[in-house]
């Protein structure tokens, strides 16, 4: 009789980066089978057919699809041997997966095909830009910023050398290089750490066509404040023409701009973005992104539609959940759209996520339990003026296990309460969350999954992008006071 393997023991290095090859059928199929049936695998978001899945990477429009590359290590649902997988996807809703792509096979990523980013060259070429992570005796680090061809019939083609190397006055931890157009020219912007272990972003331009050769341009001017110890996973999109870049600031001090999470992903939006002082003027303040327990490295990218989309990981570094013990942990938001209104950023799933619909029900939320078929769903309700309420999500029968979220219209705060739960995890860093928003009305569109949990706050205003992790007989609503509600089943 096989014996079952404990994916949640403690892996050593050597076992974080083994050689893919070295891994028997056996245990892939095993591993396999722990995924597809945990009870908490998800049903219409990308997860990780197996291990663990992070940063989204790469997402774009290429050969009539869009793309978007995910890292992933295949083998365990930990940090390890890093490649990028790809799904494809002709309306952002059903995808395709097209398996891994993006291997760490030479010296100068051999250790890890680490984050970045993507831009078609043509009809029949994707530009890949990536970190490629290597490592050395007493676990030193080398990162390079490296390029790849993806091509239309699915071949790879990675450059002979690496496009940036680290330049003088900062550490190894110099990553995730995200590639854009702006006033007619190729940039990128990269995370990264002083010698002095401060965080910032650097800007690069490619000074040829075929991005083979790029100069560094210096650090990205966008705030006054000291940004932590290291900025992770920089984006910058042009919304409306107004330049908006999204990071991940490492050890941001609380005193300038407060969160719960180990680390946030924020936003600050400004005027214009000038290349020769390489600044963002008149930058805004910092601003959460979401305001739920996980999400993190957010990548986003202006479509050539005209829309600025964006995919969140559902995770945060340096944090264990339960599904790890399924030997998987990880995924992906739904695909948002990105707007500007009134100066402030709205986010809401694309207008694609309506084809999941089906099975409307006008319902009414109250003490007594209502029963949906699973918690894969949609729920939409309204309040208004001076109501106060508070949903009980994800709940067993009796109500004595549940997310509980309590609204309060007068005031424009929503708090987000795991602590009833059969499954904790991550208490370290509080078991509620909240938001702040425009007081007069609340309109709510919750998304379940089987573990996860996306609300939009007025179509956008806020957000909150959390993991849930309940046994899955946890399928009832309720509400503290008699509140109508819509809610759809959501397709696979």
């Amino acid at each position: 009789m096989m014996t079952k393997t404990d994916y949640t023991k403690p892996w050593t290095s050597a076992e974080r980066y083994r050689p893919y090859a070295d891994y028997s059928a056996d245990y892939v199929t095993a591993l396999t089978t722990a995924v597809d049936t945990s009870a908490y695998k998800n049903t219409y978001h990308i997860q990780p057919k197996t291990g663990l899945l992070n940063d989204p990477n790469g997402f774009s429009f290429f050969n009539g699809k869009y793309h978007l590359f995910y890292q992933v290590f295949p083998y365990g649902p930990v940090h390890g041997l890093k490649s990028w997988a790809l799904m494809t996807s002709p309306d952002l809703i059903h995808w395709t997966d097209e398996g891994l792509k993006l291997f760490p096979d030479t010296i100068f990523d051999l250790h890890g095909a680490y984050s970045g980013s993507a831009l078609p060259l043509s009809e029949k070429e994707l530009f890949l830009f990536y970190t490629g992570n290597t490592r050395g005796e007493n676990n030193s680090r080398d990162a390079y910023q490296n390029g790849a061809i993806y091509t239309q019939t699915g071949d790879i083609h990675k450059f002979d050398a690496p496009l940036l190397r680290t330049p003088e006055g900062y550490t190894d931890h110099f990553r995730d290089p995200m590639i854009f157009d702006a006033h007619g020219h190729k940039f990128a912007i990269i995370g990264a750490q002083t010698c002095e272990e401060k965080g910032t972003v650097v800007l690069a331009q490619a000074t040829n066509d075929s991005l083979t050769a790029w100069d560094y341009k210096g650090q990205l001017q966008f705030a006054q404040e000291e940004m932590g110890y290291m900025i992770e996973c920089p984006n910058l999109v042009f919304i409306d023409k107004k330049p908006v870049l999204l990071f991940c600031p490492q050890g941001l001090d609380k005193s300038i701009a407060d969160y719960d999470n180990v680390f946030p992903n924020m936003y600050v939006i400004a005027d214009d973005f000038d290349v020769e002082s390489a600044t963002l003027t008149q930058a805004g303040k910092l601003h959460n992104l979401d305001d739920g327990f996980e999400v993190y490295a957010t990548q986003a990218f202006n479509a050539p539609d005209g829309r600025v989309l964006a995919s969140s990981w559902l995770g945060l570094p340096d944090l264990d959940v339960p599904s790890q013990a399924d030997g998987w942990q990880g995924m992906l938001s739904l695909v948002k759209e990105l707007t500007l209104k009134n100066g402030q950023l709205y986010q809401y799933p694309v207008v694609e996520t309506i084809s999941l619909r089906h099975e409307k029900q006008n319902i009414t939320l109250s003490e007594v339990a209502t029963t949906i078929d699973s918690n894969s769903y949609e729920l939409e309700i309204e309040l208004r003026q001076d109501e106060e309420n508070e949903l009980y999500l994800f709940a067993n029968d009796d109500n004595s296990s549940h997310v509980s979220l309590k609204i309060d219209v007068k005031n424009g705060k929503i708090e987000l309460n795991r602590a009833n739960l059969p499954v904790s995890w991550s208490e370290n860093y509080g078991v509620t969350r909240s938001t702040q928003f425009t007081p007069g009305k609340a309109k709510l569109n919750i998304f379940a999954d089987t573990s996860s949990l996306e609300i939009f706050v007025n179509d956008g205003e806020k957000v909150m992008s959390s993991r849930i992790f309940t046994v899955p007989e946890n399928t009832y609503l309720f509400a503290k006071n008699s509140l109508p509600a819509t809610i759809w089943q959501l397709k696979k």
